[in-house]
């Protein structure tokens, strides 16, 4: 059987990323199994070409079977499919993402962002605050994803006013529950509107009958489990109250795998119940960030078809947890649906690392560097160190302190005025702190931390008569061009 000819893509770059491109591309070639060839345009700055810039330049081999432009393209890619021979695609604006162009990265369905688990969210202490701050707070939890508010009231102090609170959010269409033992706070919040009472069990279960609303089941003790659970729940279940089910998941150290058992054996035990998990005991408990912790609890419960989570954010290190069960439901919904790993569709849920953080060699900064030839400053990483370069400077470090002190002892620094110097030290802190995390980094973008991430403005100094007069300074730094988005030079197309 004849062999189909092999592929050979044509990569188009400028020529100050074309360290990058071969560096990337060569990996990609060896890995991917396809032949390639590389042209490098006579222009510096990639972004800048323009359709009728590239055609009058560009040089297609015979050989090739697609031809790979810079992603700045993207507009005008029907433009030049028409004026282009063979099959035509925009790669990625910045290099470093040619692998996610090569099946590095996962096909997400339409139905991605459906989600069966009910998020409650849990205000702590809720008779402490006054009715605005308590609706303040309430909404905004709905805003961040929850889909009830629990108002957790004070053990052995009753809550008087609870009637005037719950009716508050209600009046505001906050769907709310009640958290206590209390019959008197529970059937006064159910009057007022509140339509799920945490929790019940042997000592209250005699009253849930008068509510008029679903409740939480929990064992009396867990050491009792799963005896007191299905008495209440035999209980409740011949007096027509509606309920779900919670053995109660307990600390690290304190029976955590145990409990997890404990939902296993409700699920077989009552195969079509509801059932909530308290996720709050891990995250609060736990020296950790939150995020990966709700995502692991949240796939635990989508597999086990538990459809609500009680959650907290009190503690300082799970203080967005609302927001990371919302995201969580929906990547493991569809990874249970799809059959699928939950990888590579939910960027916002990685937040400390990266999806992609590839840096670029030492030796690519190098060439990079040396083909520099403007007094625009540029900073990258490689991994170990930051780089920080201009036409003839090429300072290399890990403390942006120390970087400074060797960049104003040269003679290139007459151009670094204090507002170019405030630049110069924000950016490269930025690049230490990616350095330090292992994150990408790209100069004038904001770091990523997924739903954390702060979009930032572009605070490149433009170059005016005015500065060149008072500090003879070339005061525009612009983001590193090993990405394939180069700044503005002498060679723009025409």
């Amino acid at each position: 059987m004849t062999q189909p000819p092999r592929e050979s893509i044509h990569f188009v770059t400028g020529k100050l990323a074309e360290p990058a491109v071969r560096e990337i591309v060569s990996q990609l070639s060896a890995s991917r199994g396809f032949d390639y060839t590389i042209d490098v345009l006579p222009i510096t700055v990639a972004a800048l070409m323009t359709p009728r810039w590239l055609m009058r330049h560009l040089k297609i081999p015979p050989s090739a079977t697609k031809v790979l432009l810079p992603g700045y393209l993207t507009p005008h890619l029907e433009q030049l499919r028409a004026a282009i021979p063979i099959p035509v695609e925009c790669g990625p604006k910045d290099v470093r993402d040619l692998p996610v162009l090569f099946g590095k990265k996962r096909f997400r369905g339409e139905d991605y962002g459906k989600y069966s688990i009910e998020i409650i969210a849990e205000i702590n202490y809720a008779p402490r605050l006054s009715r605005d701050d308590l609706l303040a707070e309430s909404l905004q939890l709905i805003r961040e994803g929850a889909n009830r508010i629990d108002l957790g009231c004070e053990p052995g102090m009753r809550w008087n006013d609870v009637a005037d609170a719950v009716s508050a959010l209600v009046d505001n269409g906050v769907p709310v529950s009640i958290d206590t033992f209390d019959p008197w706070e529970a059937a006064t919040a159910c009057r007022a509107g509140a339509t799920l009472v945490l929790s019940v069990n042997s000592k209250n279960r005699e009253a849930a009958a008068d509510w008029g609303a679903e409740v939480v089941v929990v064992p009396d003790d867990p050491s009792d489990f799963p005896t007191s659970l299905v008495a209440t729940a035999e209980f409740l279940l011949a007096r027509n109250v509606p309920f779900r089910l919670d053995p109660i998941l307990e600390p690290i150290g304190c029976g955590f795998a145990n409990s997890l058992g404990r939902y296993l054996h409700t699920r077989e035990l009552f195969p079509e119940a509801p059932i909530m998990m308290g996720i709050g005991n891990i995250t609060e408990l736990t020296d950790g960030d939150s995020a990966a912790i709700n995502t692991l609890l949240l796939g635990f419960c989508e597999e086990q078809q538990i459809h609500s989570v009680l959650t907290t954010q009190v503690i300082s290190w799970a203080q967005s947890s609302v927001k990371e069960c919302d995201l969580a439901r929906r990547l493991v919904s569809y990874a249970v649906r799809h059959r699928i790993p939950p990888k590579h569709l939910e960027e916002r849920l990685i937040i400390l690392r990266d999806i992609n953080a590839i840096h670029p060699s030492p030796d690519t900064l190098a060439a990079t560097a040396a083909a520099v030839k403007d007094n625009n400053y540029r900073i990258a990483i490689d991994g170990d160190q930051i780089h920080l370069f201009s036409a003839g400077v090429h300072i290399r470090g890990t403390d942006p302190f120390l970087m400074m002190d060797e960049l104003l002892a040269m003679p290139q620094s007459r151009n670094v005025d204090s507002s170019h110097a405030f630049y110069l030290g924000f950016e490269l802190a930025k690049a230490m702190t990616a350095l330090t995390l292992g994150k990408r980094y790209e100069q004038d973008e904001p770091l990523q931390w997924g739903m954390h991430t702060r979009p930032e403005k572009h605070h490149r100094l433009k170059r005016t008569n005015t500065n060149l007069k008072k500090s003879n300074s070339v005061s525009k730094p612009d983001r590193l061009p090993h990405v394939g988005d180069s700044p503005p030079s002498d060679a723009e197309p025409s």
